[in-house]
């Protein structure tokens, strides 16, 4: 079993960075397929990006390809979604989740979720 627990959004205006973290408790993190999934209002889930437990193997969607990186540290049992040169469109609620199929871009290949942060991007 994974707990998952979001931080780090906020309000920030285009161009600016952010980076989110989600602090994970329980023995199969050091075993599972981090993602990132975002979902803004009236729209479906969408993946962002995932990262492999050991080899830190990582992909992206292509719309935040260049901008966002996933990473993780396994030690600290903690996964960060860094985002830059962050656009009103990237507005939504950003969740993360772990799982055991890599890369992982729909939401029914993660068993666990957190409950999201809100990240919100003026233009």
């Amino acid at each position: 079993q994974v707990q998952l627990v979001e931080s780090g959004g906020g309000l920030v205006q285009t161009g600016d960075s952010l980076r989110l973290s989600c602090a994970a408790s329980g023995r199969a993190f050091g075993t599972s397929v981090m993602g990132w999934f975002r979902q803004a209002p009236g729209k479906e889930r969408e993946f962002v990006a995932s990262i492999t437990s050991k080899s830190g193997r990582t992909y992206y969607a292509d719309s935040v390809k260049g901008r966002f990186t996933i990473s993780r540290d396994n030690a600290k049992t903690t996964s960060y979604l860094q985002m830059n040169s962050l656009k009103p469109e990237d507005t939504a609620v950003y969740s993360c989740a772990a799982g055991y199929n890599f890369p992982g871009t729909t939401p029914n290949r993660y068993d666990y979720w957190g409950q999201g942060t809100q990240v919100t991007v003026s233009s």
